[in-house]
């Protein structure tokens, strides 16, 4: 109560994992390590990419995106939850807030869309393998993904002017580790119902649409995939994609399990902990997903040891 009194009306405070306070130090040391991990993982993908010529093609160009994107989101989190965990009065101001839930929406909608992009390239080097290099030139690729970085840019603008229109008359404590759009709504005494109304609206379009044609985009491969006649030819083909599906399944579960429950059914310490799967785990796995479960990475890394 005392940190909710010393809260001004434009200043909120986050608490973080405060409340596990038999677990702050274990807690702290595998935040950070988990971050150190994501930061090193996504910055060998892009330095092995970047220097292996071998590696210059459309897939791997989306996986660098990737890469980028999760160091930008995860660094835009887990600095400032790290220091909660021995400021945990630090006070965030509103424009603060709004900069951080903007900036991370719009990670999260790059995200979706930059997978459904990978989904597509998956699907005509399957499909259409003769017509791969016309389809995917490097134009398109660039077009591709400058039209996903500025789509996920846009997407929050609406949700951002909303959100800074809502007055905040009683408790400024925010039971999350970030400013998490949720959390926050949840503290405001005026009506919310526009933004929910724009989230779901917003959220069919950003995030269900891409998740369609990629289940679209899996329907063609699969059946491609059963028409090779060899065992062998089929395990190959497949293994291409596998690494973009478990990105995808790992993602989508992550999000679904946060924000796609009634909001009766959770408390926000459990939004929290859910919350997680998505800021923390995908970030690190993606790195792993993408190295070690293809091979054409690993002999790259291998012959880069090597000459080292």
């Amino acid at each position: 109560m005392e940190k909710e009194n010393q809260t001004s009306g434009n200043e909120f405070n986050i608490t973080g994992f405060y409340d596990f306070p038999h677990l702050r130090l274990p807690l702290f040391c595998a935040f950070l390590l988990i971050y150190l991990s994501t930061l090193v993982g996504n910055l060998l993908i892009m330095a092995i990419v970047y220097s292996n010529k071998r590696l210059h093609t459309p897939m791997y160009f989306f996986v660098t995106n990737l890469a980028f994107l999760d160091i930008t989101y995860t660094t835009l989190i887990f600095p400032k939850m790290l220091a909660q965990f021995f400021l945990p009065g630090a006070l965030i101001s509103l424009a603060g807030c709004l900069i951080q839930m903007y900036f991370f929406m719009a990670m999260v909608s790059t995200e979706f869309l930059l997978l459904g992009v990978m989904a597509y390239d998956r699907y005509v080097a399957i499909c259409h393998p003769l017509r791969y290099v016309t389809i995917m030139n490097e134009v398109v690729c660039i077009r591709l993904a400058v039209g996903t970085w500025m789509a996920g840019m846009i997407d929050p603008v609406p949700h951002t002017v909303l959100l800074s229109g809502l007055s905040f008359c009683g408790s400024h404590t925010i039971n999350h580790f970030f400013c998490d759009v949720a959390a926050v709504m949840k503290l405001s005494c005026s009506s919310t119902r526009a933004i929910e109304g724009m989230s779901y609206l917003i959220g069919i379009v950003i995030g269900m649409v891409p998740f369609v044609l990629t289940i679209i985009s899996y329907i063609n491969i699969i059946s491609t995939i059963l028409q090779i006649r060899s065992t062998k030819g089929r395990l190959k083909t497949f293994s291409t994609c596998g690494s973009h599906i478990t990105a995808v399944i790992l993602f989508y579960v992550g999000i679904i399990s946060t924000y796609m429950r009634p909001t009766s059914t959770f408390s926000m310490k459990e939004n929290k902990v859910a919350s997680l799967s998505y800021v923390a785990l995908t970030p690190l796995c993606n790195p792993i997903i993408y190295s070690l479960k293809n091979k054409e990475f690993k002999n790259t890394l291998r012959k880069s040891k090597n000459t080292t």
